[in-house]
């Protein structure tokens, strides 16, 4: 940890290190000088407070919840209440921006709870890209009462600052994203002084709530340094950054929190009735949570009182698993295939494959993060011995998943039969992902896959690549004859491979006309 997240003073070192680095950004005038914030009275607080009208949050939860849908499998209630959460936060900005704030608004402050790999951290992360305010992600456990074991607190809202490219107003609306906060719950045994819960729970409270937090930490010597720098020129550098509407989402596993649930759930109750429901609850015991939990668990009733939303996310099974690698936009598949194509190797994913290693991350017990364990065990012997072979494509299958090793060898001696077969194959799988991407079915003719394929193999091409620049522009005119005859699927044949463009051209024109639709492309 360096000296901005620290109370002590800097070694000579690192002291020499931060003036060099300011005396470079002041003084080479170049393109690898950093953003500095224009923050004085002059045109850089216009500017600012410009970047901060533009603020205009517009969506509605079954929109913020459609697109967490694109990348996020079930947690489908998480995805719910997140969703309404976060638009009453912006909508609510959004009123303050523009002079309409209402009084004694409470800000909901979001918890995430739920066991590892299940998406905590993927949710928050494309709500701030959807919403695109800036967003810092954190770790409690790197955060100490007094700074001297671990970090400050308030760096995170200085980093904020950083992701927003010195815009102090854009940040001050932002989301900060704690992790591990279970972590720095204070053992209810503990005697004497808490470093790491206790003290990081009462530095928390005060950004959730609002604060002004100096935007130049108090060690940052260099930091110190430019200010005075920019004083001298005129320019007056922000004293602080208001808290008030920067987001809170803090997650965790909090493992033994279920115990102290079920304890409270049977104290309720009499008899065999307390017996049943801890029974029936035994999959869903989080969604009981109640404030005297978290307190019972470790946290000061301050301090999760400023976290009213509570979201909680489920464990994973082997068909959650399955729908991540096979429909998610950031399923880990699509990393592996371009592992494979920087050598020229193209790799067809079917359902059996996925499935299995849906399989073998489920005995993982780690959520979606066992799918990048299991894929890297069965992939690393094909990513080794493959860009050596003429094996240009190959297909993921049960048994190729069960058995890699033997799986190279076979490819090795059968893959010249192969390649036109599995070619075939990747021309329907880019017609598959067309079709979930636009909304468009292309059926090609086994005469047009076969002149794809011909074509691929010709100019060591990826028959996907190919298709996709021979394709470029057909869902914009496939749009347009869906609006004006609703077809939505389409006859692709030799003609539309060799001459695509004037093909499509042809089928907008006639779908204009009265004459029926296109019947192929």
């Amino acid at each position: 940890m360096n000296c901005h997240g620290s109370t002590h003073p800097p070694s000579p070192e690192e002291f020499q290190r931060q003036l060099s680095e300011l005396m470079r950004q002041q003084f080479a005038g170049g393109p690898s000088a950093g953003p500095r914030p224009e923050t004085g009275d002059g045109g850089g607080r216009a500017q600012g407070s410009e970047r901060a009208a533009e603020f205009n949050f517009q969506s509605r939860p079954q929109e913020v919840k459609a697109y967490l849908d694109r990348f996020v499998i079930k947690q489908d209630e998480a995805k719910k209440v997140l969703s309404v959460a976060l638009c009453d936060h912006y909508h609510h900005v959004r009123l303050a921006f523009e002079g309409r704030q209402v009084a004694n608004y409470a800000k909901q402050n979001i918890i995430l709870l739920g066991p590892t790999g299940v998406g905590k951290t993927y949710l928050v992360r494309s709500v701030a890209d959807l919403i695109g305010v800036p967003f810092v992600k954190g770790d409690a456990t790197k955060f100490s009462e007094t700074g001297y074991v671990g970090g400050d607190v308030e760096d995170l809202v200085r980093d904020l600052v950083r992701k927003a490219d010195g815009d102090v107003s854009r940040a001050q609306y932002g989301i900060i994203y704690i992790d591990e906060i279970d972590k720095i719950a204070a053992a209810t045994n503990l005697a004497g002084r808490d470093v790491s819960g206790r003290g990081v729970q009462t530095n928390l409270l005060k950004l959730m709530e609002e604060t002004d937090v100096p935007a130049r930490a108090p060690n940052d010597i260099a930091g110190q340094i430019q200010a005075m720098m920019e004083m001298s020129r005129g320019r007056k550098s922000p004293a602080v950054i208001n808290t008030r509407h920067i987001l809170f989402i803090v997650s965790g596993a909090f493992d033994g929190l279920d115990k102290i649930i079920r304890r409270r759930l049977r104290e309720a109750v009499i008899g065999f009735a307390a017996k049943g429901q801890a029974e029936a609850d035994e999959d869903a015991v989080l969604e009981h949570v109640q404030t005297m939990d978290f307190i019972d668990f470790g946290f000061e009733p301050e301090f999760i009182g400023r976290l009213p939303v509570r979201v909680i996310c489920r464990q994973l099974n082997v068909e959650d698993l399955f729908h991540i690698l096979k429909t998610s936009e950031g399923s880990i598949i699509r990393q592996y295939e371009q592992d494979f194509a920087a050598y020229g190797i193209e790799a067809l994913f079917q359902e059996d494959g996925l499935r299995r290693i849906a399989e073998m991350a489920a005995e993982e017990r780690t959520g979606a993060r066992g799918l990048m364990t299991v894929c890297e065990r069965v992939f690393r012997p094909l990513k080794f011995e493959l860009p050596s072979t003429p094996v240009k494509r190959f297909v993921v299958t049960r048994a190729l998943v069960d058995d890699p090793r033997q799986a190279v060898e076979k490819l090795r001696a059968e893959h010249k039969s192969d390649e036109e077969e599995v070619g075939r194959q990747l021309v329907e799988d880019f017609a598959l992902r067309f079709e979930r991407e636009h909304g468009f079915r292309l059926r090609f003719t086994e005469a047009a896959a076969a002149r794809l394929v011909a074509e691929a193999l010709a100019a060591s091409q990826p028959v996907r690549d190919l298709c996709a620049a021979r394709f470029k522009d057909y869902q914009f005119g496939l749009k347009l004859i869906a609006q004006n005859k609703g077809q939505r699927e389409f006859d692709v044949d030799l003609d539309a491979v060799e001459a695509p463009d004037q093909v499509l051209s042809e089928w907008v024109v006639a779908s204009y006309r009265e004459e029926p639709g296109p019947s192929k492309v």
